[in-house]
């Protein structure tokens, strides 16, 4: 039994104990794992005491230099990864000359970080980021910004929505600093440029849909967010804030021009690309606009001066005669090859069909209206309850995203209907579309606090309500304007002439508005009134309208013309009413302020609308004795300001001078003999003074830039004014003020030459 007996024996072995012998030791079990190894050498060089370490190298607090932040920056541990990032912070802000020469490093390192899961990591990275570019020029973060928007169109996409929240806020900081790159080719689709991309991660997020225009008017868009997650109140805001700010800087038109001039007290321009369907041509409304258009430099450059000659070489490429109403034009050579290319170049800027600039805009304007539409509505109505509530303070995550839906508004459909104002187009869902959005907003207009008395109101809240009560205003004008087009007032392209009866009126005309339209008019018609006059409406704090700021001012233009232009008989009385309240606010503006040069500048060229051959509007200044007389009163109070002013506010002083000067040539009917007459007369202080005890000084004049232009350009008017009207014993002691207050300087023999002329 040889199998049994071998059994018996496995079995005892089991339970067996092997004897040790002797010298040998204890014996390592059969199932030991073996942990052992074996190495030649092993690698630390961060901590090794064989490599010298740069004692000299820049250095945080905690040790580490700009090469082992760089490496914690791919940490696998999250708070390595934001240590990382608030050493590098650190680091550079206590040597900035790393961040010009590391930049390329940093950026490329910190950009992977975007889409980090970790919301610390993102949170101190967007903390990093702003305090960066706010150390770098812009021109110097052009070069990365491709890297850049990369990532953050890609983090857009992401699958957590948190992750596309934050990459919206990454996409606000590159607003801020470089816009132009992040809103290149954003018309463009299919083109792959970086502006398509984030438009479309904006419309993902809201669920709006990437392709535009999808379905036209056979249907909505449908949406493509693949996550279908419905966002927070506050990250929505945080969504249509940054969504509006891209538009503000994409959308090129004639209202964020001014809004980027007003950024400078200095460069502060008045808006006009309203009154362009109220010419017969392109040409003529621009001919009209430069008249008053400033030319005079107020930065310190001094403009090339020539004294009068009753001859000009013709080898002269210009000059400038005893009333440069034109000044800055040369005579040079050109050849017709020469016009035709820049003639073609300008066609291709203004795009009026031989370029592409202003139709993709537009185009892609009305597809991207029709799009957000829906969603523009939707957060308005889930939003007005509760901030037009009379019972409770209004949200201020639901009043930002009221405000930031119209500011959205006024950017769409201010650029198509300016458009078609200014071309004679028709957008005709557009139109619809704004007045169904204005249908909502209606009921609340004017957009007051309506809570409790004793609710505490704060200046954040009231302006914002002022700054909704704004864009209304300008919505409505954008409306109107669209409806008081007319065939035989169409504008032409550039270089092109009227013709009629070869286009449909598109639109609703005034005289067949509704009556519900008359009655919102109305309503706009009197807050403009108000907001002029500085009378709160009610739940609005009296400090806030105490004075037109000219933001406000530029803002209601629009809507101020679209009145006084209207053509329907029962809106005559508003516009008569208006047109009153907006001179008496004109008269009584501070000199030394911003306003005050556009009000020069509106009212003025509303006067000079009298002399313009090819306007075709219904707007006539100074139709009745009341209205006539009012608009004198304005005039004979710019020697005035110009006396207020002094030596500052140049721009304003030369607006006053040109705007007398086209008067004086034009032979305005608000020139009377006697307003002639009294104009003189309060011209001669500006020139010399007589103090009781100080005996003659010299007057505003003398504070003027020395062998300036605009020197020259007041005895222009001087001159001008003289010549206009019958002569009278002022002018002789205009004369002698003029010729005492030039003396000894350069400008004696300029108005000697103008002075001695017959």
């Amino acid at each position: 039994m040889p199998k049994s007996t071998k059994k018996k024996k496995d079995k005892a072995a089991d339970f067996s104990k092997a004897k040790l012998k002797l010298g040998k030791g204890k014996q390592a079990p059969t199932n030991a794992i073996d942990t052992s190894f074996k190495a030649r050498s092993i690698a630390l060089p961060t901590q090794s005491i064989a490599v010298d370490k740069d004692t000299d190298a820049p250095s945080t607090k905690r040790k580490l230099t700009f090469e082992a932040l760089i490496a914690h920056t791919k940490h696998y541990n999250a708070n390595t990864r934001k240590d990382a990032i608030l050493g590098l912070r650190e680091l550079l802000e206590g040597h900035p000359g790393l961040i010009t020469v590391h930049l390329t490093q940093v950026v490329n390192s910190c950009v992977r970080l975007i889409g980090d899961e970790d919301g610390s990591v993102r949170k101190g990275l967007l903390s990093f980021f702003t305090w960066l570019f706010r150390q770098v020029p812009p021109d110097n973060l052009i070069p990365h910004s491709p890297v850049l928007l990369l990532f953050t169109t890609s983090a857009q996409t992401h699958i957590f929505p948190e992750i596309r929240i934050d990459a919206v806020r990454f996409l606000d900081i590159y607003l801020e600093y470089i816009p132009d790159i992040v809103t290149e080719g954003w018309m463009y689709p299919g083109g792959g440029a970086h502006g398509r991309r984030v438009l479309e991660g904006y419309l993902g997020i809201l669920n709006a849909g990437t392709t535009f225009g999808e379905g036209g008017d056979t249907g909505p868009v449908q949406a493509t967010s693949t996550a279908s997650v419905v966002l927070s109140p506050a990250s929505k805001l945080v969504v249509l804030k940054s969504l509006a700010s891209f538009l503000s800087h994409a959308i090129k038109s004639a209202w964020h021009d001014r809004e980027s001039a007003e950024a400078s007290s200095s460069t502060v321009t008045t808006p006009t690309w309203y009154l362009s369907s109220s010419f017969a041509s392109s040409d003529a409304f621009d001919a009209f606009d430069a008249l008053l258009r400033p030319i005079i430099s107020t930065q310190g450059s001094r403009e090339p001066i020539r004294t009068w000659r009753d001859e000009v070489s013709p080898e002269e490429d210009g000059f400038v005669g005893p009333f440069p109403l034109a000044c800055g034009l040369s005579s040079a050579a050109w050849t017709i090859g020469d016009l035709n290319d820049v003639d073609a170049a300008i066609s291709t800027l203004k795009g009026d069909g031989t370029g592409e600039g202003t139709s993709a805009d537009v185009s892609c304007a009305v597809q991207l209206a029709r799009t957000v539409h829906s969603t523009l509505v939707s957060t308005f109505l889930d939003c007005a309850p509760t901030v037009f509530s009379p019972s409770s303070s209004p949200p201020e995550t639901e009043l930002q995203m009221i405000l930031v839906v119209c500011r959205i508004c006024r950017s769409l459909y201010g650029r198509i209907l300016q458009d078609a104002a200014e071309a004679g187009t028709s957008h005709q869902s557009a139109e619809a579309d704004l007045q169904n959005i204005l249908s909502y907003l209606s009921p609340y207009f004017p957009f007051t606090i309506t809570g409790p008395s004793t609710m505490r109101r704060d200046m954040k809240t009231e302006q914002a309500f002022q700054d909704l009560n704004l864009i209304f205003c300008e919505l409505s004008s954008f409306l109107l304007l669209a409806s008081q087009r007319h065939p035989s007032h169409k504008p032409m392209a550039q270089g092109k002439t009227l013709q009629s009866g070869k286009s449909k009126r598109a639109g609703v005309t005034a005289a067949s508005m509704s009556a519900v339209q008359t009655r919102q008019i109305e309503r706009v018609s009197a807050y403009i009134a108000q907001l002029l006059q500085g009378q709160p409406s009610a739940g609005v704090q009296s400090s806030l309208l105490r004075q037109v700021t000219p933001q406000a001012y530029s803002a209601v233009l629009p809507t101020i013309w679209c009145l006084l232009n209207g053509q329907t008989p029962d809106l005559a009385g508003s516009s008569e009413l208006l047109f009153a309240v907006v001179l008496e606010h004109a008269t009584r503006a501070s000199s030394a302020s911003v306003v005050k040069r556009l009000t020069v500048d509106f009212i003025g060229r509303l006067v000079l609308l009298d002399g313009e051959a090819e306007y075709i509007g219904t707007f006539r200044p100074g139709t009745n004795e009341e209205q006539a007389a009012k608009l004198q009163e304005w005039v004979l109070q710019l020697p005035k300001t110009l006396w207020e002013l002094g030596g500052s506010h140049l721009t304003t002083t030369e607006a006053i001078i040109r705007l007398l000067l086209r008067l004086c040539h034009r032979r305005s009917r608000l020139l009377q003999p006697a307003t002639i007459t009294a104009l003189r007369s309060r011209l001669v202080p500006y020139f010399c003074i007589t103090h009781p005890a100080r005996g003659r000084i010299p007057g505003p004049y003398a504070k003027l830039p020395l062998n300036s232009s605009l020197r020259h350009l007041v005895l222009d008017l001087v001159a001008m004014i003289s010549r206009t009207g019958p002569l009278t014993s002022v002018d002789d002691e205009l004369g002698a003020s003029v010729t005492e207050a030039v003396g000894q300087t350069a400008e004696a023999a300029y108005w000697y030459t103008l002075s001695t002329r017959p």
